[in-house]
């Protein structure tokens, strides 16, 4: 039996996301309530006359300290880097500040699988 591990990465990660965003990126840690992360549904349509569907890896909508507003943390993971990569995932970003009309913050993180 072949293991799915893009879903088990995206399970670590949404298990342990604060833990990863505070060793990654302590940066954005410091500008959100970590007890309002949540995360949101991140089926999209990327290309709306074709009406391909997207889904996305990790969506999640965190407050910022002392505020009501909001922002996405979008986390993409990806294991080898694509042409196309860099177009896809600006297209994301547009999308999602489409949606929800508020501050992204993009992560892309790139690994190998060894066998």
């Amino acid at each position: 039996m072949k293991t799915n591990h893009d879903q088990l990465f995206k399970e670590l990660l949404t298990t342990f996301f604060v833990e990863f965003l505070d060793l990654f990126f302590p940066a954005i840690v410091e500008y959100f309530d970590p007890d309002s992360i949540s995360f949101v549904d991140k089926e999209l349509f990327a290309n709306i006359t074709s009406g391909r569907k997207k889904i996305l890896d990790i969506v999640a909508l965190a407050k910022f300290k002392g505020e009501d507003s909001t922002f996405l943390i979008h986390v993409e993971n990806e294991s080898s880097s694509k042409s196309d990569f860099n177009r896809r995932f600006f297209k994301y970003f547009c999308t999602l500040f489409l949606k929800y009309n508020a501050p992204i913050y993009p992560i892309v993180v790139f690994f190998m699988i060894l066998l």
